[in-house]
């Protein structure tokens, strides 16, 4: 490990301690006691605030955790992390008020002016693509307030005919465009997983405490998980199904490999099965049902819808 390397996670190391021996620093990072020394010297320069107690129960006494020096990252660090905020740029809409393309202005504008230059030549070069949101959902911030406080809200929910109620929410989760959020509905009793563009009215309600712990939460969703998805189902892949696979799916599918051939496995629920169809179109002719036979059969009528407009 590189010696500046060293110092950042020796900084990291120690922003977890009150007090630390020069062992501790010989242990987690495996040098000497000659280079301990003088890491801590240079720690020192840093920033990091500390006194020296001599005696049995001395050590480095840390001052105040709040005042530890900033972390340092290297070069390929800083591009790491411009590239990330750039990658994020095709969500208009997120959990946060500020855009990412404002935090890299920020960012960029407290760098000297080469390093700048490489950051701009870096990005210019090297792209990232992904689906923008579809539909651009207010209430994003509000959603991850109540997780984080662990609130009720109450909602309209428009997906389909609209209905009012009120949702204990575990996460919040992009993926193909859209953001979603899992959740619990207290007032039909049963776990689901929300489109956030089709959730309207949404308000945190104030005053009434929250049913389930996020620990229990997590259990519902495991349970649900275990026994909504009652129907087995498994479909051969060829190699470019394989690579569609890779870039498309959903929890309650898994890839194996059976004698060199690859293979989507899992479970859907009976209210899936249209959905499950429509997925597995879009593999064309990469992907062959093997069961069960209703899926087969939904699969070979959408066909037919298809190929019917074509008649």
């Amino acid at each position: 490990m590189k010696k500046s390397e060293r110092l950042n996670q020796e900084l990291i190391f120690l922003s977890a301690q009150h007090v630390f021996q020069l062992r501790d620093l010989m242990t987690e990072f495996n040098i000497s006691k000659r280079t301990a020394l003088r890491d801590i010297a240079e720690l020192e320069t840093l920033g990091l605030p500390f006194y020296v107690e001599n005696g049995r129960h001395g050590g480095y006494h840390l001052i105040s955790q709040k005042l530890l020096t900033p972390i340092y990252f290297n070069k390929e660090e800083i591009r790491a992390i411009f590239f990330a905020l750039e990658a994020l740029n095709s969500l208009s809409s997120t959990p946060f008020e500020k855009s990412y393309p404002q935090i890299r202005q920020k960012l960029l504008a407290t760098m000297p002016a080469a390093q700048q230059a490489d950051i701009t030549k870096v990005l210019d070069v090297i792209h990232y693509y992904n689906v923008a949101p579809i539909n651009a959902p207010a209430n994003l911030a509000a959603i991850t307030q109540a997780i984080l406080e662990n609130k009720i809200v109450a909602v309209t929910y428009t997906q389909y005919t609209p209905v009012k109620t009120q949702l204990q929410i575990y996460e919040l989760f992009y993926r193909n465009g859209i953001w979603f959020c899992s959740a619990y509905d207290l007032q039909q009793k049963h776990w689901g997983t929300y489109r956030c563009d089709y959730m309207t009215e949404l308000a945190i309600d104030q005053t009434q405490t929250a049913t389930y712990s996020q620990a229990e939460l997590s259990q519902l969703q495991q349970d649900y998980e275990q026994h909504y998805h009652d129907i087995p189902f498994k479909c051969r892949l060829t190699p470019f199904g394989k690579e569609l696979f890779l870039k498309n799916n959903y929890p309650n599918m898994t890839l194996k490999t059976i004698e060199q051939v690859p293979y989507i496995t899992g479970s859907y629920n009976q209210e899936e099965l249209a959905y499950m169809t429509h997925y597995l179109i879009t593999f064309g002719e990469h992907v062959t049902i093997e069961y069960p036979a209703q899926l087969k059969a939904s699969y070979l009528q959408q066909l037919r819808t298809i190929m019917a407009r074509y008649q």
